[in-house]
């Protein structure tokens, strides 16, 4: 992905899903298409991070990876692998 939306959810109550889903739902209104992949700082996982920086974790149907190139408490969200149409 190259091409995202960054969206930024301080809310300390939420889950990390329950702020992709809502993400994800500004995503689909805004841009006609609902996002594929999102990538959140590892500091976000909580206790229990993914395995590695492939992710491995879902939510609302999009797939969750961590990276370090996202400050915490910001989603990156976008269509994984396709061109937009």
């Amino acid at each position: 992905m190259n091409i995202g939306m960054l969206w930024y959810d301080n809310d300390p109550k939420a889950e990390l899903a329950v702020k992709v889903e809502r993400a994800a739902a500004y995503y689909r209104n805004k841009y006609g298409r609902a996002p594929t992949i999102c990538f959140v700082h590892p500091s976000m996982f909580g206790a229990t991070p993914p395995p590695n920086e492939t992710g491995g974790l879902k939510a609302g149907g999009l797939e969750i990876r961590s990276t370090r190139s996202v400050l915490p408490n910001h989603l990156w969200l976008g269509v994984n692998g396709a061109n937009p149409t």
